[in-house]
């Protein structure tokens, strides 16, 4: 891919409970990780979510978590790789037929999540994953989660015939070994605007950032840059990521 794509969680209303900025954002961005009911949202959310997508010509991307509403997918679980991969394609094929019944097709899959972390921490995790893409739609890219060293993950990705998007993040932080600092810790999260606009500007021009200690470069592969738009302060962001990756003042 020659630019870096902006892409945002959306799709996360559950019922009659409405979640982040979509209408908003959606014009912003150029994917879309539409919720696919396990960690958040509901078949009309993911229908209304899908079809605000292609009214703006974004592409959309299955979602999939781990079933768990009540923590949002945000607690690893104790599934088999089995388990992980027939969840993943029961979701996967969930907003397919969505997208097909909206006239379009699907264009990616995200994990989201702790199932993204564990993807990322967890070598069968991703390996049940990767399978549940190939066995699904091998020409899907999988959008991965980028570190200081994607050899492994490229290495799998070509013994399961996959494409790869390394995903980078503007407002989050990364550690020494160039793995995304833990929100447990208070460093994790950029909050400064023109930090956060620095930051996706040194990913789209491939330049270094600084790991968490403040020392250590870390040059990050990144295909595309996840933004946030669940409330007025990461609204504010993506405008000044989108403006400033469009060459336009903010």
């Amino acid at each position: 891919m020659a630019a870096l794509l902006l892409n945002c969680d959306m799709g996360e209303s559950l019922g009659p409970w409405p979640m982040g900025e979509d209408e908003r954002v959606m014009p912003l961005i150029d994917c879309a990780n539409v919720a696919c009911g396990f960690h958040a949202s509901d078949p009309v959310t993911m229908r209304r979510t899908v079809a605000m997508a292609f009214q703006h010509d974004v592409q959309v991307g299955a979602h999939p978590g781990y079933p768990d509403l009540v923590g949002f997918g945000r607690r690893s679980m104790a599934c088999s790789p089995d388990e992980i991969e027939q969840m993943m394609v029961y979701q996967i094929g969930a907003l397919a037929g969505i997208c097909q019944a909206e006239g379009g097709r699907l264009s990616y899959v995200k994990p989201h999540g702790a199932l993204n972390h564990d993807m990322v921490h967890r070598p069968e995790v991703m390996a049940a994953i990767m399978q549940a893409v190939a066995s699904f739609d091998a020409s899907l890219p999988l959008m991965v989660t980028a570190t200081a060293d994607i050899t492994a993950t490229q290495a799998m990705a070509i013994q399961y015939g996959l494409t790869v998007w390394n995903e980078v993040f503007a407002d989050r932080t990364y550690d020494a070994q160039g793995f995304l600092t833990s929100r447990t810790l208070p460093d994790a999260v950029h909050h400064d605007i023109d930090t956060i606009v620095a930051q996706a500007k040194a990913f789209a021009h491939h330049e270094p950032i600084l790991a968490n200690d403040g020392i250590t470069p870390l040059r990050l592969a990144a295909d595309t840059l996840c933004v946030h738009g669940d409330n007025a302060e990461s609204m504010s962001a993506v405008r000044a990521i989108r403006a400033a990756l469009s060459g336009v003042a903010s």
